[in-house]
């Protein structure tokens, strides 16, 4: 897929990963609108972005926005949908772990209320994380939740076709997830990839190359892209 001249949806798109990405669509030429609860966050934005409100949780609300906006050829979702549980299972509060897969139920509301707005040959990309397949103790919700958004990307992938379905998973990137920017971030999430066979944090726009290569490689259906510096190998 040219992206040029194509127009793209990006929950989640106003901080982190989703933000690095719809800036590097709107670079290539696409028509971004850019997608969060809180769209302020987002700060200046380059020309060919524009700003949406809405909460992934809420079906209506993203079937009605979805409907709004289409057609489209891109579909991107990278929002969080809310915070993730961490630690060890069983100590774990169980309505918090319930409340990690928001980030699995925004994905399903934004797959099937938007493919149907989404052009014949179109591309959906969803972000799951390293943890789906090597946890780190304490990354029990991250791992279900991020299994779970794998498999259900392979099961809808036959569905769609000749529309594409693809996940990106990221290793620990350096985003406002892990607290506000600057250097005491940047050493943090360095320390916690120091083991890694690439001894750093990755950046947004790292993985924002990877959700750009799975959207405009039209042979890429069904799959998981790693961008996690060697995580699974360490």
């Amino acid at each position: 897929m040219d992206i040029a001249g194509k127009k793209a949806l990006v929950f989640g798109g106003t901080s982190g990963i989703g933000l690095a990405t719809a800036k590097q669509l709107a670079d290539g030429g696409a028509h971004v609108v850019a997608i969060s609860r809180n769209p302020d966050k987002a700060g200046d934005v380059p020309a060919g972005i524009t700003l949406k409100a809405c909460d992934v949780r809420d079906s209506d609300a993203v079937a009605a926005l979805c409907a709004a906006e289409g057609p489209f050829d891109i579909l991107v979702g990278a929002a969080t949908g809310g915070e993730r549980a961490i630690g060890p299972f069983l100590e774990m509060d169980m309505d918090g772990y319930k409340g990690s897969f928001n980030k699995l139920w925004g994905y399903a509301n934004v797959v099937r209320f938007g493919t149907g707005h989404l052009t014949e040959k179109g591309a959906i990309v969803l972000v799951s994380g390293t943890p789906a397949r090597r946890m780190r103790p304490g990354q029990i919700a991250l791992s279900s939740v991020g299994g779970a958004v794998e498999a259900f990307a392979r099961g809808v992938a036959p569905e769609i076709a000749p529309k594409r379905i693809n996940v990106v998973s990221p290793g620990m990137i350096d985003t406002p997830m892990h607290g506000p920017d600057g250097a005491e971030r940047k050493a943090a999430t360095d320390k916690r990839s120091a083991g890694n066979l690439i001894p750093r944090a990755g950046t947004a726009d790292e993985v924002a190359q990877a959700i750009l290569f799975v959207i405009t490689n039209d042979f890429v259906t069904g799959t998981t892209v790693d961008v996690d510096g060697g995580w699974l190998l360490t």
